[in-house]
């Protein structure tokens, strides 16, 4: 799996501009800190609650939030559907934060337009590369719950039930929406089909102009009700 260094924008690009959403200034203080470590990202605000992060996110248009899920007054899965409805926000990718493992709200982040998730005590150059990776459109879903959680979310609907658009995919197309549906970058799928990085992303993106998904998390749900991820 590359590393987060790999993921810096070359010198002189623009920085990746954050926004922290949680209600517990200690995680906060924590994820601050981290950001302000790295010379490619910029902090531009922080909001302690859903509805604070709405003002907050149309004040500043950040490239990527990293979203509590319980919060108070709008929790974060609201937030998140606010945003997704609001076309001036459609440049915005949310990372989800999450303190469990197993929490049930993870599935319903996803669905409402996650960019991925994380548990809060992810290692920090966990959290860095879901920052650059969801800033660049892709995702990073926890690796340690992964398998676990997006299956169980693909079991809430109809099991293992085809996409209805599943056969205008080529055999590649297929085999590089199971391989995103293993959490694979667009590096590591073009490493395993020993293809370049480009072409890797070329596929990627014709699997979701195809399936008219709206990211690459939707393409991993899709992945699994499918069955192409056992």
């Amino acid at each position: 799996m590359s590393g987060p260094d790999e993921l810096v924008p070359a010198r002189g690009a623009r920085r990746v501009r954050v926004v922290v959403v949680d209600d517990q200034p200690l995680v906060r203080m924590g994820l601050r800190t981290l950001v302000d470590s790295e010379d490619d990202l910029e902090l531009v605000g922080e909001a302690e609650d859903g509805r604070a992060a709405l003002d907050l996110l149309r004040r500043t248009r950040p490239d990527v939030a990293l979203m509590d899920i319980r919060m108070p007054r709008l929790d974060g899965i609201e937030a998140m559907r606010a945003v997704a409805a609001d076309p001036a926000l459609a440049g915005v990718r949310v990372v989800v934060l999450t303190t469990f493992e197993t929490d049930e709200h993870v599935f319903d982040a996803l669905q409402a337009g996650a960019a991925g998730f994380l548990v809060k005590d992810s290692e920090p150059a966990d959290m860095l590369r879901a920052i650059r990776l969801a800033a660049v459109g892709e995702s990073l879903l926890s690796p340690s719950v992964t398998r676990r959680v997006i299956a169980s979310f693909a079991g809430r609907g109809p099991a293992r039930r085809g996409h209805e658009r599943l056969g205008e995919l080529t055999e590649r197309e297929r085999e590089v929406l199971a391989l995103i549906g293993e959490g694979l970058s667009n590096d590591e799928i073009g490493a395993r089909l020993v293809v370049s990085p480009a072409t890797a992303r070329t596929h990627v993106s014709r699997v979701m102009t195809k399936l008219g998904a709206r990211d690459r998390a939707q393409l991993v749900v899709i992945a699994y009700q499918s069955g192409l991820v056992r």
